[in-house]
């Protein structure tokens, strides 16, 4: 007879490796069902910048995290605290009230102990100096309640997790397709029809995890779900979620849930390619805009680019871009917050120009001269500069009488050389999904559980709606992947009992 695994996770991105990880912990045998092949393997992860949300009392729990930190570097930061009523708070104010309360609990609650887990398995973290921090005097000051990120980033993430695996002795298959779920006469799901390098299969499992990413790279399903020109739009990462997942779950009866007309985007190079490059991975984004202005081809201002920290606007602001003429728009900083632009701004990929006047800055990135002229202008004039200017708090620096005004860090824009990078939306993934209950089983619109079916990650619909907390998707990912994982195992072998 075939073998009968205890759990079969499909995907191999962070929830998936979670899962696995956590499943294997409780059972005895795990396979893992990777559409991509191995040189593509990560999944979505792979394309992050590696930074985790999670709430935190103070350096003691950082240093939980980074037991290698140094007194230097220790003394070197202020870190502060992020509790979990603050966590909780920034889910529900950037989603509008909207995230499921007892999922949003348990990411809350969870994600603390399950970054421990992982780097109890040997995952390391560093503090992130190169995306969250500013330094304020002799300390180093993290906003927006980030500051740790794994090594070597998405990367990094994905690297180590895989390596985990590997000594856990956790088979991973790639290549390989799951095409529709197995059930057994009772309804039971017994398993995951698959295409894979020798023809179409049958694996057979007690428990099967689902977490293989959202449909974003799917072009038909972004127009029908997200509306007409998403299916033009760059995906940041793989060209493989394509919502697979998500359809074999929806037609054994999961409940569809979630926000299907919305998505994580970012502001992306103009000129990346159409899916993720992996060797720049997530280095196509363009995230300092607080510190600039953002435009239009017709040189004019259409968001506030101050109105909150970069972690919990960059997704809306990256949707934006795609309402403006063709898709585009530019940000425009001088030399003043040279300083404070990320690495990301540096690969020599971007689509930037330098110059020591707004026109030459305009003619050659092809912005309306006129237009950004007068735009520059206005806003200079509007600059409440007897505030003082601060980037790690939001400062309310901002500017009184425009159409549009900027809520915080309000610099003029005077001293040249003037930089511009030329942006466009960039799709990361879609917010629809299956439903899922507190044990990260899949359920029916009755709220039945479909015995042995369980989901984890970015095909989970109910966390997101409209935006994200930064760094809340990979913590969303381990620790749905790890509950998943655990609750599949259990099932498994309660069902080897029987």
């Amino acid at each position: 007879m075939d073998q009968v695994y205890d759990v079969i996770v499909v995907g191999a991105g962070n929830a998936a490796l979670s899962a696995a990880i956590a499943a294997k912990e409780n059972c005895e045998s795990v396979v893992v069902v990777e559409k991509a092949p191995e040189y593509f393997r990560g999944g979505n992860t792979y394309f992050t910048g590696g930074i985790i949300r999670f709430p935190f009392s103070g350096i003691e729990d950082i240093k939980a995290l980074i037991p290698d930190m140094s007194e230097t570097e220790e003394n070197s930061v202020d870190v502060g605290s992020y509790s979990e009523s603050q966590y909780y708070d920034d889910m529900m104010r950037v989603t509008n009230g909207l995230s499921d309360p007892e999922l949003a609990q348990i990411l809350v609650s969870q994600s603390f102990p399950t970054m421990k887990w992982l780097r109890g398995h040997g995952v390391r973290f560093v503090l992130s100096f190169g995306r969250q921090a500013f330094k304020d005097g002799d300390k180093y000051r993290f906003w927006g309640g980030l500051l740790v990120e794994a090594v070597g980033a998405g990367k990094g993430l994905s690297d180590q997790q895989f390596e985990v695996a590997q000594q856990m002795g956790i088979n991973v298959r790639y290549s390989t397709q799951g095409v529709k779920l197995l059930q057994d006469d009772r309804g039971r799901v017994s398993g995951l029809q698959v295409l894979g390098p020798e023809g179409f299969e049958d694996i057979h499992g007690r428990s099967v995890v689902l977490a293989a990413g959202g449909f974003e790279a799917n072009a038909e399903m972004r127009c029908r779900y997200l509306g007409p020109g998403w299916e033009m739009v760059k995906v940041r990462g793989i060209p493989y979620n394509t919502g697979d997942a998500i359809r074999m779950a929806l037609d054994i009866g999961a409940q569809s849930h979630g926000h299907w007309s919305s998505c994580h985007a970012v502001a992306w190079d103009m000129n990346a390619p159409a899916f993720g490059d992996r060797t720049i991975t997530e280095l196509y984004q363009k995230h300092s805009y607080p510190f600039g202005l953002i435009v239009n081809l017709n040189g004019e201002r259409f968001l506030d680019e101050g109105a909150d920290f970069r972690n919990y606007t960059y997704v809306t602001y990256g949707r934006a871009l795609l309402t403006q003429p063709q898709g585009l728009a530019f940000q425009i900083f001088d030399n003043k917050v040279r300083h404070l632009l990320r690495d990301e701004y540096w690969i020599p990929q971007a689509t930037m120009f330098e110059a020591n006047t707004l026109e030459d800055l305009a003619a050659h990135l092809d912005i309306d001269v006129e237009g950004l002229v007068n735009t520059v202008k206005e806003y200079n004039a509007a600059v409440q500069t007897d505030v003082t200017y601060n980037p790690t708090i939001k400062d309310g620096r901002g500017t009184v009488g425009l159409a549009v005004n900027k809520t915080n860090w309000a610099e003029t824009i005077d001293t040249p050389p003037y930089l511009g990078w030329a942006v466009t939306t960039g799709i990361s993934f879609t917010f629809g999904g299956v439903k899922i209950n507190t044990r990260g089983q899949v359920v029916t619109n009755a709220q039945d559980p479909i015995p042995g079916l369980y989901a984890a990650g970015e095909m989970v619909g109910g966390l997101f709606y409209y935006n994200y907390p930064g760094g809340s998707g990979l913590s969303a990912g381990m620790v749905f992947g790890r509950l998943s994982g655990i609750s599949a195992a259990q099932d498994a072998m309660l069902l080897k009992d029987v």
